[in-house]
């Protein structure tokens, strides 16, 4: 079941205290960047993080889900209705996210 854009535009609006908070369409769901790392994304309408030790700490009784299946689980965000709340978990989580991938450049073919 793909995510609504309704859940992504109720999520974008709580995370709205926050800067460079942007997302990316991914096979009808959508993943989550904060200051250009990935946090996590919705999936099925639900709000899943990274399970960064920070994360980990921020909601100990978080549970493990799977996004899809074949994936890595992940935390699910119960609190989403608190802004507060995920903008510590956020801010929490960031310094221990990786860094984005560099882009790999596109080869020009010389033109004689």
């Amino acid at each position: 079941m793909a995510s609504s854009k309704e859940y992504l535009e109720f999520i974008l609006g709580q995370l709205s205290e926050l800067e460079e908070i942007t997302y990316r369409v991914m096979m009808g769901e959508f993943i989550i960047y904060y200051r250009g790392k990935i946090v996590g994304g919705i999936y099925d309408d639900r709000l899943l993080v990274k399970p960064v030790k920070a994360a980990i700490s921020y909601m100990p009784t978080a549970s493990y889900e799977l996004p899809y299946e074949g994936a890595k689980e992940m935390l699910l965000v119960d609190e989403v209705d608190n802004k507060e709340f995920l903008a510590g978990l956020f801010g929490a989580m960031y310094d221990e996210l990786p860094a984005p991938k560099p882009k790999k450049k596109k080869q020009t073919t010389p033109s004689f």
